[in-house]
């Protein structure tokens, strides 16, 4: 094993771990705003008990998703100084520009969001609560940007000023909106709330098994399971189907990968399930004929590259790229599936309440979203090898040159063991506020009392300073 190696493992574990959470409170979010909106427009106090209660597992997800994402940053300039240095002066622009235009909008509404509550009217909660879904989507927007320019770049020149080739910006608009973005920020959004949807499904169903909070679970099921189904279907039928377009026209060799698909031709069949064989070019399975053609270019007689079309050194890894693109979508097909069947049974005399298997079903999805989340990551991220920069900047010659073997092993260890302790830590946690259940029905009385507008709140401090003088 050789230090470049272990460089790559160790920012693998750190990504992987920190992309568990942004996903999760994204997709939570947006379950928080209907939330929001129903207690607004019915003055139901079961939606204000229901926003209380997940307010509180999304500050425990905000807080993992900060804390393990700092790390990627120091990351870039300890591990990948090479890397950093030829990016810099567009990658770096971008995360600024995520720090001060999206992380400020989420952070400055936070507080308001997570600890006001007991303290806010239905309107102003709901702001403060969009605010920071929008500063997170926001957020997430411009990652997918600079990771987007990594695999498809545009809109730079690169330029020898000294100390080895750099990248410099010249069409912003290029850098932003490469060819990759659109159906990536798609893709990743819609998985998001899948994940979001499919964690609110999960704790409803835990509560219908345990027989607790069981008005409240059927809530949370009539809210999260339309929005997992109907996203599932997209996903798989349109946002999946743009990606496999975007990667054919600009990173051929990634598709080829993904499907194991040796030979350029035409009418290429899309491997459902099966194995690639790199010693033989072959590819064995169960496969559908022609279909990844049509999703290529919506024609059987569509031409798919082969990777025998390009150099071996240019090969990724076909044996790791191609099974977890087929673990994303094999799980994105059961997604479809568990949609569908558990939404005729929620409309077939509501039978789903008392289908215990299914429950169990939803009670595991989050953890089958989570995986299928991971899987699309690790597809993007091992089918642009050998490549950090697409066709710019191989990952062998883009690694901190005066970091030893000891010091990348040492520091792997560590994170290890670091990140283990935060995973136990950070279900326990979980696990904990979910056993805890919904708070109190809040008292509608006191409730109506609550101010709706920043107004409101700064117009009665006099007021009730007034009554305070005068009682004394």
């Amino acid at each position: 094993m050789d230090t470049e190696l272990l460089h790559r493992i160790q920012f693998g574990l750190t990504i992987s771990f920190h992309f568990i959470f942004p996903p999760m409170s994204l997709g939570l979010g947006l379950i928080l705003i209907i939330f929001g909106v129903q207690s607004v427009r019915t003055k139901d106090p079961k939606w204000r008990q229901l926003s209380l209660f997940w307010t509180k597992i999304y500050g425990l997800v905000f807080a993992m998703g900060i804390a393990s994402g700092i790390v990627q940053e120091f990351q870039f300039g300890t591990n990948w100084s090479v890397y950093s240095r030829f990016v810099g002066n567009i990658f770096g622009s971008l995360l600024a520009a995520e720090g001060i235009f999206a992380f400020m909008l989420e952070g400055g509404f936070l507080g308001l969001m997570l600890f006001g509550g007991s303290r806010l009217g239905n309107r102003l909660w709901l702001f403060a609560t969009t605010m920071v879904v929008v500063g997170a989507t926001f957020s997430a927007t411009w990652i997918v940007m600079a990771n987007s320019w990594m695999q498809t770049p545009g809109g730079y020149e690169i330029k020898d000023v000294g100390q080895g080739d750099q990248a410099f910006m010249t069409s912003f608009r290029e850098v932003v909106f490469t060819p990759s973005f659109g159906p990536r920020i798609w893709h990743t959004l819609v998985a998001s709330w899948m994940v979001g949807a499919s964690l609110v499904l999960s704790v409803a169903a835990y509560y219908l098994l345990k027989k607790r909070f069981v008005e409240q679970a059927k809530t949370m099921i009539r809210v999260a399971l339309p929005i997992f189904t109907v996203l599932a279907i997209l996903q798989v039928t349109v946002f999946g189907a743009n990606m496999a377009t975007e990667v054919a026209t600009n990173q051929p060799e990634k598709l080829a990968a993904m499907e194991g698909v040796y030979y350029t031709g035409d009418c290429v069949p899309m491997t459902i399930f099966g194995i690639t064989n790199t010693g033989t070019d072959t590819t064995k399975g169960l496969q559908i004929p022609c279909m990844l053609s049509i999703l290529v270019g919506k024609s059987p007689s569509t031409t798919v590259q082969g990777l025998t079309s390009f150099p071996q050194d240019d090969w990724s890894n076909v044996n790791v790229v191609f099974h977890v693109y087929h673990v994303m979508i094999n799980l994105g097909m059961l997604f479809i599936l568990i949609g569908v069947v558990a939404s005729g049974l929620w409309w077939w005399k509501r039978k789903l309440w008392d289908k215990r298997w299914m429950l169990r079903v939803l009670v595991a999805s989050i953890v089958l979203t989570q995986l299928a989340t991971l899987s699309g990551w690790w597809t993007a991220e091992f089918g642009r090898q050998p490549w950090i920069v697409w066709n710019l900047l191989r990952t062998d010659g883009a690694q901190s040159p005066n970091v030893t073997f000891s010091q990348v092993a040492t520091s792997l260890g560590m994170f290890v063991l670091l990140y283990a302790v935060l995973l136990v830590t950070f279900l326990i946690l979980l696990n904990k506020k979910i056993k805890a259940g919904l708070p109190d029905m809040p008292d509608e009385d006191e409730h109506e009392s609550l101010p709706d507008s920043f107004g409101e709140i700064f117009s009665r401090r006099p007021r009730a300073h007034s009554r305070e003088k005068a009682e004394v």
